[in-house]
């Protein structure tokens, strides 16, 4: 008898518990989230300035080849204006020539 009380108990109060659990953790969640999309956030403002600095190097690569010099001579520039911005030696930004 005692093992289908507690199983009837358990049964019972198993569903409350798992609605507690799906509350705390969709709230802590949520923080988490929050936290991490924060728009505003130090973070996020250093990434949307080192993007806008790739882009005017890049935008500065394309006036320096549609000046008419060499590819090499731009893409030293590129490197130059992209330093401490992007990995490698394209400045974030690999394609075919």
């Amino acid at each position: 008898m005692t093992s289908v009380r507690s199983l009837k108990t358990f049964l019972s109060v198993s569903p409350v518990l798992a609605a507690i659990a799906a509350v705390v953790l969709s709230a802590s969640f949520s923080i988490a989230y929050a936290q991490h999309d924060d728009k505003d956030s130090k973070e996020t403002k250093e990434d949307i300035q080192r993007h806008r600095a790739m882009a005017a190097a890049h935008e500065g690569a394309a006036k320096c080849l549609e000046s008419g010099k060499k590819d090499e001579v731009c893409e030293k520039e590129l490197q130059a204006a992209c330093k401490g911005l992007a990995v490698g030696k394209y400045c974030g930004m690999k394609h075919v020539h």
